[in-house]
């Protein structure tokens, strides 16, 4: 997947491709948000983007077929497979004025902006040859009784068989939902967000719900105004990744019903996320979410408990409920609120993710967090040095990464060549970093203030050179 921006907030010109682990540092308000939010945007809207645009592929044959008066007819789904691309860029021309609405800010902040998704690099077309899908769909009304439609497709077919009666606007809804998870449900990954303003969420969204509750009922006293008109109007107060964050809160008594793949499969992963925080999460009717401390018998409230249990909230119910490999999972700023020591052992547990099938996208500020990804990478080499190291430092040989399975991009002012310019001209981009697996990843922006502030101490302690 490869994403490329233009004129979004101080982003002027830049684009980035996901990796297994993907990584976007830099300074502050130099755009890290942005991207993050912009692509989670897009992948959030992508079944009714891409719906509506399989939808008129197929509008003519459905019609067609109805004019013949068949009930049974097949689908060529190679037809549609031709058509993706342009299908990604009409959705993503239609994401764009959505972007308003996505970062909850006036339209005119974002009247220059352009949004463009593209797949490459990846042969999903046998992955849609071997996707096998079958489900059966009724219609109904207070008139006539329920009519049936079969839709199934065949391992190793590139054509989706219909059985169906239906002749209205519910056929077409069915098929153009089974048309977007045969083509795209292998590409497209269930995605969490945790952004920078979860810490505040997990405090405060219990009060958001009350107090929203005690204005409905004082305005529904009000015989003029409706209520319910009120709450639509203004259920975009904040940003969608914020309001997901949020939403996600409000049903953790829903969520911690089922356990995750993760929690089935890879107890050592709870494990050393309950080292990070320090203790375990429960919810409790009623008190919301608590938190028990490692080894003591009390049970803290939210409210209570230390910023580094909230900032990791959302995280830990994801892992622990509802997780899977080929998630795509995206925490702005990892590192919130926790202790260097944290923030290194945060960077193995996401690694260890990364070597399940979970992607991981993270922006970040963290040198700890930087240095610790690139011991993961060194290390993965085997040798006695690095054997011994691994023993006597805890590492884990799941934790190891590999130069190829990260994409590291910093935010940075850079030469680029931009459409209409001769020359490279300076702009807000990302940059994509080196990586090697000697070395690991060269920030320079984070090299440069440990050496100036080394330079500074040195000075103190030794005096000036000259």
């Amino acid at each position: 997947m490869k994403v490329k921006l233009k004129h979004l907030g101080v982003l002027e010109c830049a684009e980035f491709e996901l990796g297994e682990f993907t990584i976007i540092c830099g300074k502050n308000n130099t755009g890290k948000t942005y991207a993050t939010y912009a692509l989670f945007g897009f992948l959030h809207h992508s079944k009714d983007l891409l719906s509506n645009q399989i939808g008129k592929i197929i509008e003519s044959d459905i019609s067609a077929v109805w004019q013949r008066g068949e009930s049974d007819f097949d689908i060529d789904i190679e037809k549609i497979l031709e058509k993706v691309p342009q299908m990604l860029a009409e959705a993503s021309k239609e994401y764009t004025t959505r972007l308003p609405t996505v970062f909850s800010s006036n339209e005119s902040f974002f009247s220059k902006a352009d949004f463009c998704f593209t797949l490459n690099n990846i042969d999903f077309r046998n992955k849609i040859r071997e996707y096998e899908y079958e489900h059966q769909f009724s219609s109904t009304n207070e008139y006539e009784l329920a009519e049936p439609c079969f839709l199934s497709k065949k391992q190793g077919s590139f054509t989706l068989n219909v059985s169906s009666s239906i002749r209205n606007h519910f056929l077409h809804f069915y098929l153009q939902n089974a048309l977007f998870e045969i083509l795209f449900q292998s590409i497209f990954p269930q995605t969490f967000i945790a952004s920078a303003e979860r810490t505040g969420v997990a405090i405060f969204s219990r009060e958001l719900d009350l107090a929203r509750n005690r204005l409905l009922k004082e305005i529904s006293k009000e015989k003029e105004i409706n209520p319910l008109e009120l709450l639509l109007k203004h259920s975009s107060d904040y940003p969608l990744p914020v309001e997901t964050n949020v939403d996600f809160t409000r049903n953790l008594e829903k969520i911690v019903k089922k356990d995750s793949e993760i929690a089935k499969n890879y107890p050592e992963i709870l494990e050393s996320f309950a080292s990070i925080i320090g203790g375990t999460y429960e919810t409790k009717r009623g008190m919301g979410v608590l938190f028990k401390p490692k080894g003591k018998s009390l049970k803290l409230s939210i409210d209570e408990s230390s910023s580094a249990v909230r900032s990791m909230l959302d995280v830990g119910f994801y892992l622990k409920h509802l997780a899977k490999p080929e998630d795509l999972l995206i925490i702005d700023e990892p590192e919130l609120n926790l202790h260097p020591e944290n923030q290194r052992l945060v960077a193995r547990l996401l690694a260890s993710l990364v070597n399940i099938g979970i992607k991981v996208f993270v922006t970040t500020h963290s040198d700890y967090f930087i240095k610790e990804i690139n011991t993961l990478i060194m290390l993965n080499n085997e040798n006695i040095t690095h054997k011994k190291i691994m023993d006597r430092e805890g590492y884990l040989k799941e934790s190891l990464l590999n130069s190829n399975q990260l994409k590291v991009y910093i935010a940075e002012e850079a030469r680029i060549s931009v459409e209409g310019y001769k020359n490279k001209v300076k702009r807000q981009t990302l940059t994509l970093a080196d990586i090697n697996d000697e070395h690991g990843i060269e920030v320079a922006s984070f090299d440069d203030t440990i050496k100036t502030m080394n330079r500074i101490q040195d000075e103190i302690l030794w005096g000036d050179d000259e």
